[in-house]
């Protein structure tokens, strides 16, 4: 019924309890253990979730590089040379004088 142990030495685990814990602290000792169990249960789940993620994620093969090449400017211009500055402002006279 209980695997290994028998219902003689259920039946003595259960009286040593009572003797020891007395009949109004074995049910909280009981839901206490219960809680304990059940939050080491969910912290083993989530360890092996976050295991099994990360060896997926060494399994998968990388992604591709993307090897990204100068692009052209909208006037055609080689890729290569670089943009003059303007000598003058917007909207500023190209003659100091006026």
């Amino acid at each position: 019924m209980f695997g290994p142990i028998g219902m003689q030495e259920m039946l003595f685990i259960m009286a040593a309890a009572l003797l020891i814990f007395g009949p109004r602290k074995l049910p909280e000792l009981g839901r206490t253990l219960g809680r304990g169990m059940a939050e080491f249960r969910r912290a083993t789940s989530d360890l092996k979730r976050s295991i099994d993620v990360e060896l997926d994620e060494e399994k998968r093969p990388a992604p591709a590089r993307r090897i990204d090449t100068p692009r052209r400017s909208a006037s055609g211009s080689d890729p290569g040379s670089s943009k003059k500055p303007r000598e003058s402002g917007a909207g500023a006279p190209s003659d100091p004088a006026v």
